[in-house]
């Protein structure tokens, strides 16, 4: 890991309710402030696991922008290739914790964001990707504008002529594919990902983005009522291997929700060139055995820990293998679970304990 991983997307200003409490229960009052963002997420997610992480966005100069660059240069990742305008806005989201049958709720406020007025020729490509190897990006940013949507696909163009190897989280957020009216959200959502997606050496979604935004989909799953048909994903990976020749790994992670609170949590690595499907975790028998993760105290960053351990399992030597890099992925997923905030902060340590069937959560002395 020599070279650097990194990750171009909008970051933004988490604010939510203490514990488990609704706005209308919070507000006028107080509301704990954190920062989140699908590709900051993996980005600090690998710095934390041992990886060489550099963010790349933009974001206005000013004191709310400098303190998140210092909580991520912190973590150990190189924020010093993002792109800084006098004026202009960092988004912000407003995240309500779910609890038993009640859902989380997020509420946008993002429109006119500094990454979202930026269009390809406001950025140096060839600086902010000096010395990477791989490069990150999902479905999110292109969502939020036209101007994001073609820097999105103009820093893949420009990775994948370089021969960087490029990940891409379909991440499909019905809320905001809304900048072309006329266009719903789903119809705008496949137009734009396919062009990005077409760069992508491996693709990353959740139980439903195959279906919401390439009408890819498996048999049997109802994401509504928590189940899902485990082995109809083999065919929609397989079918999304074959809409973008390019890839070469596609991974799907595998949630099942019972409750706000209990989530069964696994996923799976579909090879291309073997057409093997590696599933994890498994059981002492070799079957697919979710983790049942009960009192979950954060699943938001949930996807992007996933993502950040499938690219640092797959970046080394020591988890290379799919089969590897499949549990390595999942287990440190599982982990962000029981974590506050956007950020997996899961050491590699903790992951390869769970890996090997530590999930006791005994105290450690």
């Amino acid at each position: 890991m020599d070279s650097f991983i990194a990750g171009f997307g909008e970051v933004m200003l988490r604010l939510a309710p203490a514990g488990k409490t609704r706005f209308a229960q919070a507000l006028p009052g107080t509301l704990e402030a954190t920062y989140g963002g699908g590709e900051a997420n993996v980005c600090a997610s690998l710095a934390i696991l041992g990886a060489k992480s550099r963010y790349l966005t933009a974001l206005p100069q000013n004191p709310v922008s400098n303190a998140f660059a210092v909580q991520l240069r912190g973590l150990g990742v190189d924020v010093d290739r993002i792109r800084y305008t006098k004026g202009g806005r960092m988004g912000v989201y407003y995240a309500e914790h779910g609890a038993a049958q009640r859902g989380s709720n997020v509420v946008y406020d993002r429109e006119h964001s500094v990454i979202s007025e930026s269009a390809p020729e406001d950025y140096d490509f060839s600086g902010m990707l000096e010395n990477v190897g791989h490069l990150h990006i999902s479905g999110i940013t292109p969502a939020l504008s036209k101007k994001a949507f073609q820097s999105t696909l103009a820093i893949a163009e420009f990775a994948s002529g370089h021969g960087i190897r490029i990940s891409c989280d379909l991440n499909f957020r019905k809320k905001l594919w809304n900048w072309e009216p006329g266009t719903a959200p789903k119809d705008l959502a496949k137009k734009c990902m396919e062009q990005i997606v077409a760069h992508a050496d491996l693709i990353i979604g959740n139980e439903e983005d195959a279906s919401d935004v390439f009408g890819i989909s498996s048999e049997g799953t109802s994401v509504e009522s928590g189940k899902i048909n485990v082995d109809g994903y083999r065919d929609v990976a397989r079918k999304l291997g074959e809409r973008f020749p390019k890839s070469s790994l596609i991974a799907i992670t595998l949630r099942e929700s019972c409750s706000a609170d209990h989530n069964n949590w696994g996923g799976m690595l579909y090879e291309k060139a073997s057409g093997t499907a590696f599933f994890a975790p498994l059981n002492a028998n070799g079957d697919y055995a979710p983790y049942e993760i009960r009192n979950i105290v954060d699943r938001f960053g949930g996807g992007d820990s996933f993502c950040a351990g499938l690219i640092f399992a797959l970046s080394g030597d020591e988890f290379s293998k799919p089969a590897d890099a499949i549990r390595f992925a999942v287990a440190a997923s599982c982990l962000k679970h029981s974590i506050k905030g956007d950020y997996n902060y899961t050491s590699k340590d903790e992951v390869v304990a769970l890996m090997n069937g530590n999930a006791s959560g005994r105290v450690k002395r």
